[in-house]
């Protein structure tokens, strides 16, 4: 069985989507292991990690996630574990996640370091695994390239075997093939895919938004699923935000507090993909039995309007692990653009 590791050198790169876009496309059974938890979900008084879950509903894993991870933060790592019984706690994971898998990929944490100070970075998981290194990088061109030139002096002070490198959310593949693909070749590092840049993969869902905020939902469980395009943070009169053509749009967000029914009445009106209500302030009934007929999510948050639109503005885009449509989308990606039969 093979062990493939699955890091990045920058946050955010894709390392998720690219694992869903494999597994979609594998007849392979593959396992799945994110030893450091960063991305924190809390279900049902049970932690476990919000990428674990993703990746275990892809491969239709019977695994909980919750045994896909050993901790989540430094200080509580740093306190359980020592160099001495990481890799042992991280053999023991692995072998209770890999029975009768043909291939396990096993996602680092945000990027190539992430974790060091631990002992959970890729490349120790890779010695700890005698696992082989895979590569997702991604921002700009000059960025990629800087990334690839650093990737490559880490591999020559290490022993770590890599089988190869996958470019990810290129606005234009074909230019980036003829101009840097001989980089690659030069610096000895395979290429083994360049994935465009999709937009709608880049849209959370409501559903994502609902477990970022740990929020209640009061309304509009079965349009969870709907994607989100633009964002109005209701400070202004409804009157005013029904003037603005942006507004009558559909598959937007509103962000407003559950005492401004004005507003909320006017997202419901116009189609809104979801609204997050603020403060923990519930609406008058009559409006949740609306939006509720309507499909229209209405999701109850602690913060205050400020701080719900800032975590809003801030956030990226992940997938959700009931977010079938995007998770296809990523299989289809991968399978016209990634050499899938390199890596089995």
């Amino acid at each position: 069985m093979k062990n493939i590791i699955v890091t990045s050198i920058r946050k955010d790169a894709g390392k998720t989507s690219t694992i869903v876009g494999l597994a979609k496309n594998s007849s392979l059974q593959i396992g799945y292991l994110k030893p450091f938890g960063d991305r924190l979900l809390y279900r049902k008084k049970r932690l476990w990690d919000f990428d674990a879950a993703v990746c275990t509903t892809a491969m239709g894993a019977t695994e909980s996630p919750e045994t896909m991870s050993i901790g989540f933060d430094h200080s509580k790592l740093r306190f359980m574990y020592d160099e001495e019984t990481t890799p042992k706690k991280v053999r023991e994971i692995a072998e209770v996640n890999s029975k009768g898998k043909d291939l396990m990929l096993i996602e680092s944490g945000t990027e190539l370091n992430r974790g060091l100070s631990v002992h959970l970075d890729a490349l120790s998981l890779c010695r700890y695994l005698d696992g082989e290194l895979l590569v997702i990088l991604s921002g700009s061109t000059d960025q990629i390239c800087d990334d690839a030139y650093a990737l490559k002096k880490i591999l020559d002070r290490s022993e770590i075997k890599l089988i190869g490198v996958i470019v990810n959310k290129v606005h234009d593949v074909e230019d980036f093939k003829a101009v840097y693909e001989e980089d690659f070749t030069k610096l000895g590092l395979p290429l083994l895919g360049v994935v465009p840049y999709t937009e709608s993969l880049t849209r959370p869902s409501m559903k994502f938004l609902a477990d970022l905020f740990f929020a209640k939902i009061l309304a509009g469980e079965r349009g969870l699923n709907n994607t989100i395009r633009d964002v109005f943070v209701g400070a202004m009169s409804a009157d005013a935000v029904l003037r603005m053509q942006r507004f009558a749009k559909e598959s937007k967000l509103v962000i407003t507090s559950g005492d401004r029914s004005d507003m909320i009445l006017a997202a419901l009106d116009t189609k809104a993909a979801g609204v997050i209500l603020t403060n923990n302030i519930l609406p008058p009934s009559n409006i949740i039995a609306r939006a509720s007929a309507a499909n229209i999510p209405l999701l109850l948050v602690a913060q205050d309007t400020f701080q719900a639109a800032k975590k809003v503005d801030d956030l990226v885009s992940l997938l959700s692990k009931d977010d079938d449509v995007k998770m296809d989308e990523l299989g289809a990606l991968i399978k016209e653009h990634v050499k899938f039969s390199k890596l089995v």
